[in-house]
C-alpha cells in the first residue's frame, strides 16, 4: 500500500510544496471522487469511497506541519510516545512554567493585552520550533525531530487553551 506522500508522488520529506500537494489532491480526488461513480456497481462505489477518504485522510496529514512530521516519523520507524514520554529540555520546562504562570497571570486579572502578547510570543515560538523541526529533519537527526514535535504539540495546545477564552 502507497504511504501518504506516495499517493500523491511527493518525495517523502517534512519540507513539501504545498502547492504541489494541493494540485495533486485535487488530481486524485477527480479520478476517485464518488460522484464519477454513480452510474457504477455497489463494489465500484465502494472502492472509490474508500479511495477518496484515503485521498482525503493523506491530504490531511500531509497539509499541516505537525501532523507531517508525526508520520514522517512513523515512516521511519519512529514512536514518538506523545502519551507516555514527556520528557524535554530543562530551558524548554523553565519557558513552560513562565508561559504557564503569565497565562495564569493574565486571566486573573482579566488582562486581554497581556493574553494577546503572550499569543504573540507563543506563535513566534511556535514558528522558530517549526523551523528548528525543518533542520532536524534535513539533518535526518529524528532524536530532535521528536523533541520539536513535542514542543510544538504544546505550543499549539497552549495556544488552543488561549483562543478558548475568547470563546
Amino acid at each position: 500500500m502507497q504511504n501518504h506522500f506516495e499517493l500523491f508522488a511527493l518525495p517523502a520529506r517534512y519540507a513539501i510544496d504545498t502547492t504541489q500537494l494541493e494540485r495533486a489532491y485535487r488530481e486524485v480526488q477527480s479520478k476517485v471522487h464518488p460522484d464519477k461513480f454513480v452510474q457504477s456497481g455497489e463494489a465500484e462505489k465502494r472502492v472509490a469511497m474508500q479511495w477518496a477518504t484515503r485521498a482525503n485522510e493523506a491530504y490531511q496529514v500531509l497539509k499541516k506541519p505537525l501532523p507531517r512530521a508525526t508520520y514522517l516519523c512513523q515512516l521511519h520507524g519512529i514512536d514518538l510516545q506523545t502519551e507516555s514520554n514527556t520528557s524535554m529540555p530543562v530551558a524548554f520546562l523553565i519557558q513552560q512554567i513562565e508561559w504557564r504562570e503569565a497565562f495564569d497571570d493574565a486571566r486573573a486579572a482579566a488582562d486581554t493585552a497581556a493574553l494577546h502578547a503572550l499569543e504573540a510570543e507563543l506563535t513566534t515560538s511556535l514558528k522558530t520550533m517549526l523551523a528548528a523541526l525543518a533542520s532536524s529533519f534535513d539533518d535526518s537527526n529524528f532524536s530532535a525531530a521528536t523533541e520539536h514535535i513535542r514542543a510544538c504539540m504544546f505550543i499549539e495546545k497552549f495556544l488552543q487553551d488561549i483562543a478558548a477564552l475568547d470563546d
